[in-house]
């Protein structure tokens, strides 16, 4: 079994800064891990993809966050991380990671989401 575990998720004043992480682990499994990205959704809203990131290190963002947010991975250490620079209240939202990860097949995991606010 292989599980994404999200962190750094909290409270964070207009213009601050957070940094999120997703950690792949799978006791004793040996896998793949392919495209990676973040996925964000505001109460009321739908889910908005937020940044991409594929094997070999090629980005995306949606034009939102251009400019603010930085999507980047570790493929020695199975994680991947999303710095959010220059926060706005809009930002605010449950942050979920994906990965695209091959164990025997090829599926998409999920991590469990953290709360992003951006408060004054």
């Amino acid at each position: 079994q292989v599980q994404l575990v999200e962190s750094g998720g909290g409270l964070v004043q207009p213009g601050g800064s957070l940094r999120l992480s997703c950690a792949a682990s799978g006791s004793g499994s040996i896998f793949s891990i392919g495209g990676m990205g973040w996925y964000r959704q505001a109460p009321g809203k739908q889910r908005e993809l937020v940044a991409t990131i594929t094997s070999g290190g090629s980005t995306n963002y949606v034009d939102s966050v251009k400019g603010r947010f930085t999507i980047s991975r570790d493929n020695a250490k199975n994680t991947m991380s999303l710095q959010m620079n220059s926060l706005k209240p809009e930002d605010t939202a449950v942050y979920s990671c994906y990965a695209y990860i091959y164990l025997g097949v090829l599926r998409q995991y999920w991590g469990q989401g953290t709360q992003v606010t951006v408060s004054s």
